[in-house]
């Protein structure tokens, strides 16, 4: 295994236990960890929540429903989902859930089919915990040019300087103290704002 590449929990649902037996000598242990299979969508719904799950199989139709909503609501999570359909209805299956992000195999499938489409589910997911990664990211920015913008309105208000000499002010106190723009923010709005 590679420097830094994760190790992926695979969730299987289905009556089929085949499909477990097989994956388990398909997927490269260093790789995944797959957890044990069950049989209904409840379950898939309770182990995603408890398990920290990053890939689901389902094996259409589950115990307790068909399995197309509970893909789209786990793609939905960011998860990586593949749903096995029957040739039959596969067509309409995919029509629903593609939109999702949700990867759709026909059955019957061969075995390298089915691992092909595990690695493209592998790659989805790695990318989309790549951009969830980002999206923080922007989001703590976000949240620090607010709370900075928040303390130099009250400088500009509490102690009357101009919107540069407020800036100023926070950059050379954040250099000074050897903090960061927000934790020198923080400590402004403490001090001046009574509404905290």
């Amino acid at each position: 295994m590679a420097a830094g590449k994760m190790k992926y929990r695979v969730l299987v649902a289905g009556s089929n236990e085949k499909l477990s037996d097989l994956l388990s000598e398909l997927l490269p242990k260093s790789e995944y960890e797959l957890l044990p299979p069950v049989k209904t969508a409840g379950e898939v719904r309770r182990l995603t929540i408890d398990r920290g799950t990053d890939l689901v199989i389902l094996n259409a139709p589950l115990k307790d429903e068909f399995g197309t909503q509970l893909a789209q609501d786990l793609a939905d999570k960011n998860l990586g989902v593949l749903l096995l359909a029957g040739n039959e209805v596969y067509e309409q299956v995919c029509f629903r859930v593609e939109q999702s992000g949700v990867i759709t195999l026909a059955k019957p499938t061969t075995r390298q089919g089915l691992y092909i489409a595990l690695r493209a589910l592998t790659a989805l997911r790695s990318k989309l915990l790549q951009m969830e990664q980002k999206n923080l990211a922007l989001q703590q920015k976000v949240a620090d040019i607010h709370t900075v913008n928040r303390a130099k309105w009250l400088l500009i208000q509490q102690d009357h300087m101009t919107e540069n000499d407020a800036h100023r002010f926070i950059e050379k106190q954040a250099m000074d103290m050897r903090l960061s723009r927000r934790e020198v923010a923080e400590s402004i709005i403490r001090t001046y704002d009574t509404s905290v």
